[in-house]
């Protein structure tokens, strides 16, 4: 692997914005791929970043920044890559359920999902299953992720999953928050359960077979 992509990983992960887009420039300038310079670098750094996350060396200030560096590699990066050079792993309907208006988590998913490839269709808080359902229907996603806080609110979650059962059973289902567990998951039959976002991001690969 280039140098010059570790580097651009690095800098992600140190937060340093003006280097990351330096670097991007640097490898643009150098002649390399573009879209390798996306995943090998800019995705690579942020793969690190969740792991950082999800060992609580990171939080969520430290993971918004990281974000920021990245977009702006991005940013540089993304007008340079040949159209269809860069294929979406798979579409992620996302959403914080039914009664529930919380959406830090969600957002934090949604972010560390996109920059590891998928397509995010973030329909927001307090989602009805009606909502889901016509999600699912019109964007055919491969995934579709539930997120809630609340206990009050594993209900609607139950619920959800249940008529986007009903609706689609190619679907495949993750969910997570604060009051959710393997157990829960396993009762209302969602087919993944994330303790954190890394682990979103982990299990949406091996719902769709992809070796990270």
């Amino acid at each position: 692997m280039h140098e010059l992509y570790k580097q651009i990983a690095d800098a992600v992960v140190a937060m340093q914005k003006d280097d990351v887009k330096r670097l991007a420039e640097q490898a643009l300038n150098e002649g390399l791929p573009p879209e390798e310079a996306i995943e090998k670098g800019l995705a690579a750094g942020m793969t690190r970043v969740g792991e950082l996350f999800a060992s609580k060396e990171y939080f969520v200030p430290e993971l918004l920044v990281c974000s920021r560096a990245m977009n702006a590699g991005f940013d540089i990066l993304k007008s340079k890559v040949v159209e269809g050079k860069i294929i979406s792993k798979g579409t992620v309907v996302i959403g914080v359920v039914d009664g529930d208006y919380h959406d830090i988590g969600k957002n934090i998913v949604k972010l560390m999902l996109e920059a590891a490839g998928f397509r995010l269709v973030d329909l927001g808080r307090n989602v009805t299953a009606q909502k889901f359902t016509s999600a699912v229907i019109t964007e055919k996603p491969d995934i579709a992720a539930l997120s809630t806080l609340m206990t009050t609110t594993m209900d609607s979650m139950a619920d959800i999953v249940l008529a986007l059962q009903r609706e689609n059973s190619d679907v495949k289902i993750m969910v997570g928050g604060a009051p959710v567990n393997e157990d829960f998951a396993k009762s209302i039959d969602a087919h993944f359960y994330g303790d954190n976002a890394r682990e979103a991001v982990i299990g949406a690969h091996e719902l769709l077979g992809i070796t990270i």
